[in-house]
């Protein structure tokens, strides 16, 4: 059985960053990494779902909303995984299109998006506070990113 393209970076070496997984047709995926795998050092849960309801949500009113195809969190509970269409956006103006979003998820206010029992499967998860903060901290890790840094080998 083939290995999928996640499996074959050296997690061992990954550091919290912005990365450019994959491409597949039109398709491009980023990994936005927040912690440094295998340390035990994860995103909580409530973390990881907050965070998740934010940026979607903030990704899909965006004017670029068009090119999003995906934003949701690894299962190994140390980063999310953005998707988005090549055709509509260019890697840069996506880099761009981050910065601006978990900046904008930084100074949030207001109730967090999609916390109801009617909205979500897990609404008693949710906390704003965890979101604004875990989105503050990779707004600033972020802040000077480039395209020339999406290579894992910058890690």
């Amino acid at each position: 059985m083939d290995r999928i393209a996640s499996f074959t970076v050296d997690h061992n070496s990954l550091l919290p960053g912005l990365y450019f997984s994959r491409r597949d047709a039109d398709i491009i995926t980023f990994d936005l990494r927040f912690k440094k795998p295998n340390t035990g050092d994860l995103l909580s849960n409530s973390e990881l779902h907050s965070t998740e309801h934010l940026i979607a949500t903030l990704l899909r009113n965006a004017p670029e909303q068009e090119a999003v195809i995906y934003f949701g969190p690894m299962g190994c509970q140390t980063g999310f995984y953005f998707l988005f269409d090549n055709r509509l956006l260019c890697c840069e103006d996506a880099v761009e299109l981050l910065k601006r979003v978990f900046q904008q998820a930084a100074g949030f206010d207001g109730e967090l998006p999609g916390k109801s029992a009617a909205e979500c499967g897990n609404y008693v998860n949710l906390n704003v506070e965890a979101a604004k903060s875990v989105c503050k901290w990779y707004a600033e890790l972020i802040a000077g990113w480039t395209v020339e840094q999406l290579s894992y080998t910058n890690a």
